[in-house]
């Protein structure tokens, strides 16, 4: 049996401004299919309100109440949707259903040579355009000379496959130019190979200090620092309602990315959600019901797997990411750690806010480096930002870390 092609994801748009969208996914289902989704939402910039999941294992019906914005691009947001769902296929059509048997290919590597005339909130103007074009940063390199000027090395794969093409790249050439103007000097793309990712890349081990300054609640039930949301994050687990499920309820203050930070964390745990229910509530409280199985299709009853599974959901409702700013001898630095899904994959936007936050604080960036570090048992996404100190020496460090942390988290 097959589906039509357009019925795997239908999207009913608001008819009246603040009101919600209402976006159903009706596919074979996956394990991780709804850390997917939600990923993609948060991409582009959909706040998810309500939701509902129900499968029987081989088959999901999923169903987002979302707020929009009003440059949201629709028709582009159910291109990737329908692509995330392991039943699609353009092929004559007609969607069937057909096994994940081989991992998807990597995708192609590029640099991005930009070097320019400095100004305030240049950096985040171009992460702008690169993020509009689906041009995901995997790794960026920027430094400022003592002229002015700024040599910045963005290391991006291409959503759409392109960019290898002349077209692409004059697309992104234009749209950069569009918004620099006269502050560009140089631009240049090309196809890297492993060779030059592998010698870019980070040291898996960061210095102990910034581990030190970044992780030193990752054991702990205190608050960050800057944090303005509720210690009051319950997760409950009970199985005396199913003969074959584990229940699991939450109760928590609302911040962006939440539902995509509950299913990643499943998904890290290979667990299977049967049926599930999200909602906001007044004063931005959210309530949720998982219904969930391990991947031998047994409920969780083991009480070491039950509190490991609890803690770890409490502790990336808690703090998401971290962020800490720091002093560096005379410097100052803005350090910001995304955990990475086993699947490799990182939380979208981070770089995007972090760089909108300080252009909002009117901050000079000197030096920005992304790079992917091994830190206990999990990856890490690291963010080393080195902020231009003369621009901010009027600026507590803590109103830093707490812009910051309020644009990641949605609270801004």
């Amino acid at each position: 049996m097959g589906i039509l092609h357009d019925d795997v994801v239908i999207i009913r748009q608001a008819d009246r401004e603040g009101e919600p969208s209402v976006i159903t996914v009706n596919c074979p289902d996956k394990t991780g299919l709804g850390c997917d989704l939600c990923r993609i939402l948060l991409f582009f910039g959909l706040n998810i309100v309500r939701g509902d999941v129900s499968t029987d294992g081989k088959w999901c019906y999923i169903v987002f109440w979302v707020v929009c914005k009003a440059t949201t691009r629709w028709e582009l947001l159910k291109k990737r949707l329908v692509g995330a769902c392991p039943s699609c296929s353009s092929a004559s059509g007609i969607s069937y259903y057909r096994s994940e048997l081989q991992s998807p290919r990597p995708p192609d590597v590029f640099l991005l040579k930009l070097c320019c005339y400095d100004r305030k909130g240049l950096l985040h103007d171009v992460t702008e355009v690169l993020c509009s074009l689906e041009l995901n940063i995997k790794k960026v390199k920027v430094s400022t000379t003592p002229n002015g000027t700024v040599m910045d090395l963005f290391f991006i794969t291409d959503t759409r496959e392109l960019l290898h093409t002349k077209n692409r790249q004059e697309e992104t050439y234009k749209a950069l130019e569009d918004v620099m103007q006269d502050a560009m000097i140089s631009f240049n793309v090309e196809k890297v190979g492993p060779e030059i990712t592998a010698c870019s890349q980070a040291s898996p081990i960061l210095p102990p200090a910034i581990t030190e300054d970044v992780f030193n609640i990752e054991t702990s039930n205190e608050l960050p620092s800057v944090s303005l949301s509720s210690n009051n994050i319950c997760v409950t687990m009970d199985n005396s309602l199913s003969p074959a499920h584990t229940l699991v309820q939450i109760i928590c203050q609302d911040h962006k990315g939440l539902l995509y930070d509950i299913m990643r964390t499943l998904k890290d745990y290979n667990i299977q959600i049967s049926y599930g229910r999200y909602y906001i509530k007044q004063g931005q409280k959210c309530e949720i019901d998982l219904f969930i199985m391990q991947a031998d299709g047994k409920k969780i009853v083991d009480p070491s797997k039950q509190s490991a599974l609890s803690s770890r959901l409490k502790m990336e409702l808690l703090q998401p990411l971290r962020v800490a700013v720091v002093s560096r001898g005379p410097d100052t630095e803005l350090l910001v750690a995304n955990p990475v899904e086993l699947s490799s994959k990182g939380r979208p936007l981070v770089f995007y806010d972090i760089t909108l936050s300080l252009k909002m604080l009117n901050t000079c960036i000197f030096s920005a480096e992304i790079g992917r570090h091994m830190i206990g048992d999990r990856e890490w996404e690291v963010y080393r930002v080195l902020l231009d100190e003369g621009a901010t020496s009027s600026i507590p460090r803590l109103k830093v870390e707490e812009e910051v942390w309020k644009r990641l988290m949605g609270w801004e």
